[in-house]
């Protein structure tokens, strides 16, 4: 009897190569699994980081891409059993989904690889702008092919995409020109490199003063010393200038001071040991210029100038340098017996003015007497 029901039953032709095909890609799917894990082991035990960041990228869209292959061919297996549109239908998104998976495993990959050559310590040479610009890049040229691409397979025609692009591309920059004006100002500062993340950047121009903590396509944000986030679009800087003090080599010392004009004789003597004193110090550059000079006759005193530079250009060490110098040149002066001059002003009173002050206040000292 139950023998007699499953004779009866009608199998189709095509169950079986769906089966053996649903199977096969399990089978395939697992042990692609086991040479990914000991590749990927292999790869960062010799620390290699294409190799690892490829493994990484291409691991899961590679999955997901023999699950496609084995469901394609179970659809080409049920179609031409069934002869239904439906599967038809279902290749030209099997060819969608293939051009998506290329387009996600080439961004992964840059993503991944962008990562790790920003971790890892032997890749100074390549700065955090450098490998973020070219990785954003990358994946804007990836995205743009794949889009085209896919409007080939679902029967759009590339030429007339492309003349239409081009007629669209001037109808939308004309209608945002500034927008392209900051992508174009953030190309050139990828380029041109007049700063990078981490610098402290000011404008003579404009109020901009901070560190800059992040490029983008439109803008830049810089962190002011005040902790307040500055967002600069990138049109800017194509049009102000730009001074990059974390590239100086040296911190100038510029200092003036003034001795009494009661010590103009101590002048020449004050400022040759000052010269000597700079010339011994550690912390000067003395590869750089040294001038220690009497400069200017002052409303109250003799203004003389040190002009160095240091070697650090750490601000704190600075500080610490330019303290040392300005505390010696107070002890140089003490030890010649002068003085700082600080602001006087002498009355110059006329004789016969004097003695119209002088005399009634004699008179009035000798009456009180």
């Amino acid at each position: 009897m139950a023998l007699s029901y499953l004779e009866s039953i009608n199998i189709p032709d095509w169950l079986e190569p769906l089966l053996f095909a649903v199977v096969l890609t399990a089978v395939v799917r697992y042990f692609t699994g086991l040479l990914f894990a000991r590749w990927i082991s292999q790869a960062e035990n010799k620390k290699n980081v294409w190799d690892v960041a490829l493994l990484l990228a291409g691991q899961r869209p590679l999955y997901l891409f023999i699950w496609l292959a084995g469901l394609s061919w179970s659809a080409e297996v049920i179609w031409e059993g069934s002869q239904n549109l439906i599967f038809q239908r279902f290749m030209c998104l099997r060819d969608l989904l293939i051009i998506t998976l290329f387009c996600w495993m080439i961004i992964a990959f840059v993503q991944s690889l962008e990562q790790r050559y920003l971790l890892v310590e032997h890749k100074k040479k390549l700065d955090f702008t450098s490998v973020v610009a070219f990785g954003r890049l990358v994946r804007v040229a990836v995205i743009i092919t794949g889009i085209l691409f896919a409007m080939q397979v679902l029967g759009y025609s590339l030429s007339g995409i492309l003349a239409f692009g081009g007629v669209g591309g001037l109808a939308v920059g004309f209608a945002a020109k500034d927008m392209l004006a900051n992508f174009l100002g953030g190309w050139m500062i990828y380029v041109d490199k007049p700063f990078r993340v981490g610098d402290w950047i000011s404008s003579p121009d404009k109020n901009i003063e901070g560190t800059v903590e992040y490029i983008g396509w439109r803008q830049t944000r810089i962190m002011t010393f005040a902790r307040r986030p500055l967002y600069v679009p990138n049109a800017t800087f194509m049009n102000i200038s730009v001074e990059n003090p974390s590239r100086m080599q040296n911190r100038r010392i510029k200092q003036v001071f003034g001795l009494r004009y009661c010590d103009s004789d101590q002048v020449d003597p004050v400022l040759e040991d000052l010269r000597s004193f700079l010339r011994r110090h550690e912390g000067i550059d003395q590869n750089k210029i040294i001038m220690v000079n009497f400069i200017s006759f002052g409303p109250s005193s003799l203004d003389c100038q040190i002009y160095c530079f240091t070697k650090t250009t750490d601000w704190a060490a600075y500080l610490l340098v330019q303290e040392k110098v300005l505390l010696e040149t107070v002890a140089i002066v003490h030890s010649h017996g002068a003085d700082i001059a600080f602001p006087t002003r002498t009355l110059d009173v006329p004789k016969a003015e004097q003695r119209l002050v002088t005399e009634p206040a004699a008179k009035a000292a000798v009456k009180t007497a």
